[in-house]
């Protein structure tokens, strides 16, 4: 389960969200770099923010890919998880979107504090309404008995769950992992999600 975008996300073939358990002496938190080296149960990761840092993958850790989708693939009713952000006119920018599977259909629903940039929120819920307007496109998106229209502009990656294994955690491979960090800083992840065929996990 892929906490909160990805709560958690839970499915052998899933990046995306249902609540995953965490512990009270954890912090939950997110990994976006490289892939250094993996071995044994050990992901060795450069981090965004330039630190190299030592992920201990927990049993039964599951490894999804990303792969590309278009904003025409959004129809209503889909499960959906959009990081976006603020605008200066109102309203809200997206980020990135994320299709989620069918069975991953309400998983971590809600709308929430993300980090993949200062002031993002991530969104998952259902599509109630997708346009293409005069000023762009927009979409639609229910959640909890609340709703919320969010702008996506020309270019935000849209990106859906693909396969992808332990085997695909080589060198220089792109990697989102949602961590636990323990009270001695080491770190550990029950999923990852990793870049496949030029496509980067945007969240």
């Amino acid at each position: 389960m892929l906490r909160q975008l990805v709560v958690g996300f839970v499915t052998a073939a899933a990046i995306g969200s249902a609540a995953v358990a965490q512990s009270a002496m954890a912090e939950p938190m997110n990994v976006r770099g490289d892939v250094v080296s993996f071995s044994g149960q050990t992901l060795k990761v450069n981090t965004r923010e330039g630190e190299t840092v030592d992920i201990a993958l927990a049993e039964g850790a599951v490894v999804s890919g990303v792969s590309r989708a278009a904003i025409t693939d959004i129809k209503p009713g889909d499960y959906v998880g959009i990081a976006s952000l603020p605008m200066k006119d109102g309203g809200s920018g997206a980020l990135e979107v994320l299709i989620f599977p069918p069975a991953l259909k309400g998983a971590g629903e809600g709308s929430f504090g993300w980090d993949l940039k200062p002031q993002s929120t991530m969104t998952n819920a259902t599509v109630a309404d997708a346009v293409k307007g005069v000023d762009g496109r927009t979409v639609t998106v229910t959640y909890h008995g609340k709703e919320k229209t969010i702008t996506i502009p020309e270019g935000t990656p849209v990106v859906t769950l693909a396969p992808a294994t332990k085997a695909d955690l080589t060198p220089g491979a792109v990697v989102f992992v949602p961590v636990e960090k323990s009270t001695d800083d080491s770190l550990t992840a029950k999923q990852v999600v990793v870049g496949a065929n030029g496509v980067v996990p945007p969240m």
